[in-house]
């Protein structure tokens, strides 16, 4: 039975990318929250250099030893980075532009010189080819598995145990550094953890989706679930769920259209972010037009019931407070004034008594609670006069 799971190669190449999105979501949650989303474009690239100098010291193109080379190189783009920023002279995103391809142009002028006929190809490092990770297998108890699989999960695995052991400290140094820094939880360690199992995640996904395509997993699920919650933890799930929802939707697609599997599975990623952009319970666009919409319907009722309240008992009544007289009054055409007076009808602010319009004790209460304050503030300015 799980020789049947390994040998199916859709399932290999959609479970493999779900792995990519998920490790690569639980780190880059942080990155996205800090504003330091732009960090994982530097790292993914940068390491290039870090791959190429663990060949030359160790001539092993793969592996333990090629991770931590890789993390290491995450952590001098880091650290290079913030020594130029403070010298005050260039700006954060600034130096990350300064330092990632001097790092990557490096990396890539080592290989052309020192490696050239070692199966290390800049164009792997940065696009991959998902496609192919059924190919390059390693024999476990029997069973021939993708080694990019292996990997992976074993990035996964990492990645959330560090996530769920340090989740409050990660919580806390993310959103109040200086809170986290006053109660002893090293903020800046706990940082350049992050980013050191970024530069990993980075490296074990090469052969998948390459350092290019991995960068819209870091950033793109989180992104997308940062529009749909205000909630860490929410936010973790949900930037998985599009992960693995763009993976899967990702293949399928690629196989219709007969494009590149990991360049439509980030393709994907983007089109969750527009739907999240668009149907996001709070942040979204149709979301907020409704709330503003709403907003702007229910000022119109209390507009109507000051205005009704003003004219209220007084010999102008049957003249002001009837249908007719609020085009003119109130600058409403029939039709805006047909909805808004039919919405105050139905919230009990307003009731009808043949042509004229009469509050309700609920629509006298909303007028005034309107009006108090500003006959308050009007009395006091008054006074002060």
């Amino acid at each position: 039975m799980l020789a049947d799971v390994f040998n199916n190669v859709p399932l290999m190449i959609m479970l493999t990318g779900a792995l990519v999105g998920t490790s690569a979501t639980l780190v880059g949650t942080f990155l996205v929250l800090r504003g330091n989303s732009l960090l994982s474009d530097a790292i993914s690239h940068s390491i290039v250099f870090g791959i190429v100098v663990v060949w030359l010291l160790t001539h092993q193109q793969s592996g333990p030893v090629q991770i931590i080379g890789a993390a290491l190189t995450g952590l001098l783009t880091v650290f290079l980075t913030e020594a130029l920023v403070s010298t005050r002279r260039v700006k954060n995103d600034a130096a990350i532009g300064l330092v990632f391809p001097v790092l990557f142009s490096i990396g890539v002028l080592l290989l052309n010189l020192y490696a050239r006929d070692v199966h290390i190809d800049t164009h792997t490092v940065l696009l991959g080819e998902i496609g192919f990770v059924w190919l390059d297998t390693v024999s476990i108890g029997g069973y021939e598995v993708p080694q990019s699989l292996l990997s992976m999960s074993a990035m996964t695995i990492v990645n959330f145990a560090f996530v769920v052991l340090f989740y409050k400290e990660l919580k806390l140094a993310t959103f109040d550094e200086g809170l986290a820094r006053a109660l002893g939880f090293a903020p800046g360690v706990l940082f350049y953890a992050i980013l050191a199992l970024t530069s990993s995640t980075a490296v074990a996904a090469f052969d998948a989706v390459g350092a290019v395509l991995f960068i819209a997993f870091v950033i793109v699920p989180p992104s997308a679930a940062y529009l749909l919650t205000d909630r860490l933890s929410l936010m973790l799930v949900y930037g998985s769920a599009v992960a693995v929802a763009s993976s899967i939707s990702g293949y399928y697609l690629a196989i219709l259209w007969n494009v590149s599997i990991g360049g439509m599975m980030a393709v994907m990623t983007g089109v969750f972010l527009i739907l999240a952009f668009l149907l996001g319970p709070r942040y979204g666009l149709i979301a907020q037009a409704l709330r503003r919409r709403g907003l702007t319907e229910a000022n119109q009722c209390r507009t109507l019931a000051v205005h009704l309240y003003n004219h209220e008992g007084k010999p102008d009544q049957g003249e002001e407070n009837v249908s007719r007289a609020l085009k003119e009054h109130l600058r409403w055409d029939s039709t805006r004034s047909r909805h808004v007076l039919l919405r105050s009808i139905d919230q009990g602010l307003v009731i009808r008594d043949g042509e004229l319009l009469r509050l309700t004790a609920q629509g006298r209460a909303v007028a005034r609670e309107i009006l108090e304050p500003w006959r308050i503030s009007a009395g006091a300015g008054g006074q002060a006069l």
